[in-house]
C-alpha cells in the first residue's frame, strides 16, 4: 500500500496496483520493506529477519509452534528458555506482515510465492543462512531435555514441537553450509547417536522409503553399531565425514544394526561427495554387502538412480584381475585386490538374486542402465531368485526406455520365460503396457505364442492394451 499511495497520479497508482496484482514490480517493493524491517532495530529486527529466513528456507512447510521454538534456540545453549517464544502478533509485526499465519493448518508461509524468490535471490541477506539453521538444529537436538526422551514411535512430546524438523533435516542444511559450529555441535550429537530419539526419526523415514520389503525392518531395539560416520553419510555432509574419518580408531567399513555401512549409505541417499570421500581410502571395502538385502553399494545406487556413484563405483568393478569375464561367481570368497585397493563385482546378487542391472531396470533408471550395457563384463541378461531378466523386470513395469536399451543389446533373449513361465511380452501384456508391447512385438524373433503356467498367451491380454487387431 505504501508503494502503491507513493504514486503521484491516479495513473499512476493504478499503473503500479496492475503490476503489482500481476506480480511484476515487486522487488523494489519487497526491497523497501525488507529495510524498514532493517531499520526497526535490535530485537524486532533480527526477529524478523530470522523469522524470514526460516519460512523461505526451511525444508518443508513449518508449523507455528516449530518456528517458535527455532527462533527461541540461543546457538549453544543448553536448554531452551520458554521466555524467548515471542507471541504471534510480535511476530507478525516484526516481519512487516510478510509472513503470513494459516490459522487452519498452524502452518506459516510467506505473503506471496514471488517473495520467495526474491528473498533467495540475495544470498548475502541472512548471512550464512544453512549453517545458522545447521546449527540451530543440532543446538536443540543437543538440549538436555531433548536427550532424556525415549523412543515411541506413535507420538513425540507436544512440548518438543521442532524435534521432528530437527532430526530429519539438520544434515540437509549442514549439507549446503558446515561451520566450525556446525562441525562442532554434529560431534557432540554423535557422542550418544545409537540411543538418541533423532537417531530413531531419521531411520523410521528412511526405511519407509525402502521399499515394499521393508516391513520387518524394526527400530523399536539397539541400533548398534550406528555411529556419526554413519549419520554423515546419509546426510551427505562432506565437512563432518571429513571431520569423523580423520579420528582415530573410525571404522570406515562399520556395519550398523542393518549390517549398513557408511559408503552404502552414501550409495542410498546419492551422495556423491561422501561416497567419493570414503572410495579414496584404500582400507575401505566397496563391495561389502548389507546384512538385511544383500545388496552392495552399487546395488544400492542403481536401485536409486544414482547415476554420479554408480560411474564412481564401476571405476573400482572388475570381473577378473586380467579383465576376463567370470572370474567372480567362481571365487566368490576372494577379494580381488589390484593395485591395493579392493574391487567391485557388477554382477552381485542381492538375497533375492537381483543384480545391480536388474534394479534398475526394475526402476527405470535408463542412464544407469545405459552405465552397465557398457560394460562388457556386465551379465545383461541374468535372471533373478524368479528366474526374471532385466527386461522381463523393465517390461512389466513398463519402462519403455530401459526395453529400448535392453532390445539394442545382443545379449538379451527377448523370450526367455522366468519361473512361472511369463515372458516379457506375456507380462507387458497382461500388465496393460501398450508402448512395450509395441516395442516387442516389433522384434523379428518374438514368440507371441508363448504360453504362460495358465496356458495363456500374450494374444489373450491384447484387447487390454487396445491392440485386438494385433
Amino acid at each position: 500500500m505504501d508503494a502503491i499511495l507513493g504514486e503521484t497520479t491516479i495513473y499512476s497508482r493504478r499503473q503500479k496496483l496492475g503490476a503489482m496484482t500481476e506480480g511484476l514490480d515487486l522487488g523494489d517493493v519487497y526491497g523497501a520493506t525488507l529495510e524498514r524491517i532493517k531499520d526497526q532495530g535490535g530485537g524486532k529486527t533480527r526477529l524478523g529477519m530470522a523469522a524470514l529466513m526460516w519460512v523461505s528456507h526451511s525444508e518443508r512447510l513449518l508449523q507455528l509452534d516449530e518456528l517458535f521454538h527455532a527462533l527461541a534456540v540461543g546457538i549453544g545453549s543448553t536448554d531452551l528458555n520458554p521466555k524467548n517464544i515471542p507471541s504471534v502478533e510480535i511476530l507478525l509485526s516484526c516481519c512487516l506482515r510478510l509472513i503470513v499465519v494459516d490459522r487452519g493448518a498452524s502452518t506459516v508461509r510467506l505473503i506471496h510465492f514471488t517473495l520467495q524468490e526474491h528473498l533467495h535471490t540475495c544470498p548475502d541477506l541472512f548471512g550464512p543462512t544453512h549453517s545458522i539453521m545447521a546449527e540451530t538444529c543440532l543446538t536443540y537436538l543437543n538440549f538436555q531435555n531433548i536427550k532424556g526422551i525415549s523412543w515411541t514411535p506413535l507420538a513425540l512430546p507436544r512440548s518438543t514441537p521442532f524435534l521432528e524438523y530437527s532430526s530429519l533435516y539438520w544434515g540437509a542444511h549442514a549439507r549446503r553450509g558446515a561451520s566450525r559450529g556446525v562441525v562442532s555441535l554434529a560431534l557432540r550429537l554423535f557422542g550418544q547417536i545409537e540411543s538418541h530419539i533423532s537417531t530413531r526419526l531419521l531411520l523410521a523415514g528412511l526405511i519407509s522409503k525402502a521399499g515394499i520389503y521393508n516391513r520387518d525392518i524394526s527400530i523399536d531395539g539397539a541400533l548398534a553399531g550406528f555411529t556419526g560416520l554413519h549419520s554423515a553419510s546419509v546426510f551427505g555432509s562432506v565437512e563432518i565425514t571429513t571431520a569423523l574419518m580423520d579420528q582415530p580408531n573410525c571404522d570406515l567399513n562399520g556395519r550398523d544394526f542393518l549390517g549398513i555401512t557408511p559408503l552404502i549409505w552414501a550409495a542410498i541417499c546419492g551422495h556423491e561427495g561422501v561416497a567419493m570421500l570414503l572410495l579414496e581410502r584404500p582400507t575401505v571395502n566397496p563391495d561389502k554387502p548389507d546384512r538385511y538385502f544383500r545388496r552392495t553399494a552399487l546395488s544400492w545406487a542403481a536401485r536409486n538412480g544414482h547415476e554420479g556413484i554408480v560411474r564412481l563405483l564401476l571405476r573400482r568393478a572388475s570381473a577378473k584381475p586380467n579383465g576376463i569375464g567370470g572370474w567372480w561367481g567362481k571365487t566368490p570368497g576372494v577379494v580381488n585386490m589390484i593395485r591395493g585397493r579392493r574391487r567391485v563385482n557388477p554382477n552381485w546378487s542381492d538375497k533375492y538374486g537381483q543384480t545391480a542391472i536388474l534394479l534398475a531396470a526394475e526402476e527405470g533408471h535408463e542412464g544407469v542402465v545405459r552405465l552397465l550395457l557398457g560394460r562388457k563384463d556386465v551379465k545383461s541378461d541374468a535372471a533373478d531368485g524368479y528366474g526374471r531378466t532385466a527386461l522381463l523386470w523393465a517390461s512389466s513395469k513398463g519402462r519403455e526406455g530401459v526395453v529400448k536399451l535392453l532390445l539394442e543389446w545382443e545379449h538379451v533373449h527377448v523370450n526367455r520365460p522366468d519361473k512361472n513361465d511369463e515372458t516379457p511380452l506375456l507380462s507387458a501384456a497382461e500388465g496393460g503396457r501398450e508402448e512395450v508391447v509395441r516395442l516387442l512385438l516389433g522384434r523379428k524373433n518374438i514368440n507371441p505364442n508363448a504360453r504362460g503356467k495358465a496356458g495363456r498367451t500374450p494374444l489373450r491380454w491384447l484387447p487390454r492394451v487396445g491392440m485386438v487387431e494385433s
